[in-house]
């Protein structure tokens, strides 16, 4: 009562394929796996960032005083 068995997952796969498809399923393993890449990603911080040419830290602290101060 406690596991799942063999008989137990060939009776979901039988389900699965009935549901989606032989053809259906390369697609969805595909799309799964790049879920699960984008959200390993997003948790070791390693999104690029959003605008290149965005300068970060210091030097677009000062670039905000130049506009401020040159009005």
């Amino acid at each position: 009562m406690g596991g799942m068995s063999i008989w137990h997952w060939l009776i979901v796969l039988v389900i699965v394929l009935l549901v989606f498809g032989t053809k259906r399923l390369p697609d969805i393993g595909k799309d799964l796996g790049d879920a699960v890449k984008g959200f390993k990603k997003g948790l070791n911080g390693e999104d690029p960032p959003a605008d290149p040419n965005a300068k970060i830290g210091a030097d677009s602290a000062s670039t905000d005083k130049d506009k401020t101060s040159g009005s």
